[in-house]
């Protein structure tokens, strides 16, 4: 047992001394702590050397002499080796690491050597006790200094102290053999001090090398995206802002904003892995088609940012239309075709932006225009755009401000029944009447309340608003209220819609709510969730624009639809015909198997009142019955609606 501990501890010892066990890097950090202080080299040898110059003077002998002259251009060699050494790029650690040894270990030697000579020639005490003193000193200081490496710095030491312990024996008084045990213990003590603050610095340095491998690693992945392995948004603000900061005064550079066209359908039928995958080869085709020194990144979701430079703006195009057939090639997963489109908007230095921001702005804009024309183009950045945003800011921040005001106003246009020609619901449609511009249609401001999410609020307004006028008509006269997709999707929103029921205490199946079928193809699923807890409350529901979007019976049989509300393209404009109409009667068939109210919009004439009302449309909608009016004007259609049912009944 004793010799395998022995073993051990000399194979630890030697790994120690040797530096098996850390890396490179470690060891390069160690050996550098050498040459890091060469004042203390300096001083070190001048003091070494005064002390050997005073013990030559009074103690005059050759071989002393030649020991002192060795030993002093050893000292200056060392100092001038470790000033060269500490600037050199090139020299391996191996060769910095023997510089040192033997520069080191001669010094020692000869430090050493000259601590023995006194002893054993016939010199003064106190010039023993000076020489002896600072060899001793010397050879217990190196142990720290020079502890980065253990088996120089042991070396040191074992070359010091050797000489003046066999000399101290040899002279064999007791205050020498004293001295002799002292450095006998000394040296077991320094070397035990010199291996742990070795360990220490080892272990310091491993860890500070550690924590700067994981502080790079943490760097990288705060710059790349981890599906498409592209940069991040962080990633491609330091990318984008040092190509700007090195671009010539003329140079052009073109940033490209692509957005995935209905990439969020993906997601909904095949499922998140999926979408992923689409989103990988997207990336691997921008790649493939960009130059080798463009930025290319992830932006988030399924947009994707990347700019290059490009010769002019016919180049910039011809590129553009190079990703869009790329990106529009078919897919194959698992075996399944798909296909996917994009749309994209570029701004181009230095005519749209010369930094970063005015840059992405101007993408932005243009990725917006493309989406607004047409999916699967794209569009340059224009100033006009930039007015246009402003205008849309602008009505957003009034917009706000108009609803806190009550600058807005809901008019109501009746639904009349066919049949009977009373008034049976309705169709609540809102107006803003500016204090400086004037009456503001709602074409104007509903798509940037859409764009900005004021429209939430501004729905909920709406309903509440309708609901309070509703509860003040007869019981058997509804309101109906069109519903954005964004407030169907707004956390809350069956909430809010309860709430306005209770605050004008109005029967839940007095109200309509109005939604097109493209809702159904953006979100059926929380679509769906929404109508079947408000039906399940007694709320009503309309399809709006049937025929518009994308008509699917489905929609009519898996929702509690009571109205479908067919569009007035059917019944006036160049839309209208023989066709239209066969495709009224089918509707209004298959609504009377289904039990549910046929609404014809648009109408403005006699003749096509009697054409919808023959197809067999239960309800009727339009300027021929009457505009959108205030809440005081509905009240006196209600009433003249009421008179001449009272006079039809006498």
């Amino acid at each position: 047992m004793i010799l395998v501990k022995l073993q051990t501890t000399l194979r630890n010892w030697h790994r120690l001394l040797s530096g098996d066990e850390i890396s490179e890097r470690v060891r390069r950090t160690l050996v550098s702590t050498l040459y890091t202080q060469p004042i203390s080299l300096a001083v070190g040898a001048l003091n070494g050397m005064v002390a050997a110059v005073v013990t030559a003077f009074y103690v005059p002998e050759p071989v002393i002499l030649v020991c002192v002259i060795a030993f002093s251009l050893v000292a200056v060699a060392r100092v001038v080796a470790a000033k060269m050494m500490a600037r050199s790029k090139s020299a391996t650690t191996r060769f910095l690491e023997i510089v040192f040894e033997v520069g080191a270990f001669v010094y020692a030697g000869l430090f050493g050597l000259l601590g023995a000579l006194v002893i054993i020639y016939p010199t003064p005490q106190t010039v023993e006790v000076m020489m002896v003193a600072n060899a001793l000193c010397f050879a217990t200081a190196i142990c720290a200094r020079n502890a980065g490496r253990p088996a120089i710095a042991l070396g040191q030491m074992f070359l010091s102290y050797l000489p003046i312990l066999v000399a101290c024996f040899i002279e064999g008084s007791i205050p020498m053999l004293a001295l002799g045990t002292t450095i006998l213990l000394v040296i077991p003590a320094m070397a035990s001090i010199t291996l742990n603050v070795q360990r220490t610095l080892r272990n310091s340095i491993a860890s500070a090398e550690t924590s700067e491998r994981l502080a790079r690693k943490m760097e990288i992945l705060a710059h790349t995206d981890v599906v498409t392995g592209l940069h991040n948004r962080a990633g491609l603000n330091d990318t984008l802002v040092t190509q700007l900061m090195a671009a010539d005064a003329d140079q052009v550079l073109a940033l490209f904003w692509l957005d995935l066209d209905r990439f969020k359908e993906v997601n909904d039928l095949l499922g998140h892995q999926i979408g992923d995958r689409v989103l990988s080869e997207v990336a691997r085709r921008l790649r493939d088609s960009l130059p080798e020194d463009a930025g290319i990144a992830r932006f988030g979701g399924d947009e994707f940012v990347f700019f290059c430079k490009v010769r002019d703006r016919e180049d910039c195009q011809a590129l553009a239309g190079r990703i869009l057939e790329q990106v529009a090639r078919p897919m194959r997963f698992d075996g399944e075709r798909m296909e996917t489109s994009c749309s994209m908007g570029i701004a181009l230095m230095p005519d749209d932006g010369i930094d970063a921001d005015r840059l992405m702005q101007g993408a932005d804009l243009a990725l917006f225009n493309a989406k607004l024309n047409a999916r699967g183009g794209y569009c340059f950045f224009d100033a006009a755009m930039t007015r246009e945003l402003a205008n849309r800011r602008e009505i957003e921040a009034e917009l706000r401000l108009a609803i806190k005001r009550d600058e807005l106003s809901l008019f109501f246009q009746p639904i009349i029944d066919l049949k009977t020609g009373r008034i049976r619901c309705f169709e609540a449609l809102l107006r803003w009447f500016h204090p400086t511009k004037g009456e503001l249609r709602p074409g104007e401001f509903i798509p940037v309340a859409e764009e900005t999410g004021v429209i939430v609020t501004l729905g909920n307004w709406i309903t509440r608003q309708a609901a309070l006028a509703c509860a003040q008509w007869p019981e058997d006269v509804s309101v109906a209220v069109n519903l954005s997709p964004l407030q169907i999707r707004a956390p809350g929103s069956v909430l809010a819609i309860e709430q306005a029921l209770r605050d004008a205490k109005l029967d839940p199946s007095r109200l309509e709510l109005e939604v097109t079928e493209s809702l159904f193809i953006e979100d059926s699923d929380q679509t769906a969730a929404f109508i079947e807890k408000l039906a399940a409350r007694g709320v009503r529901f309309a399809l709006d624009d049937f025929g518009t979007g994308y008509s699917s019976l489905a929609y009519i049989h898996k929702f509690p639809f009571s109205k479908i509300k067919v569009d007035r393209s059917f019944v006036s404009g160049s839309g209208a015909g023989p066709r239209a109409h066969a495709i009224i009667r089918a509707v209004a068939a298959m609504g009377h198997q289904l039990g549910m109210e046929i609404v014809a919009e648009g109408l403005e004439e006699q003749e096509q009142v009697d054409t919808v009302r023959e197809a067999g449309c239960t309800q009727g909608q339009g300027y021929f019955f009457s505009r959108a009016v205030p809440d005081y004007l509905a009240a006196m259609l209600l009433a003249q609606d009421r008179s001449a049912d009272a006079t039809r009944a006498a």
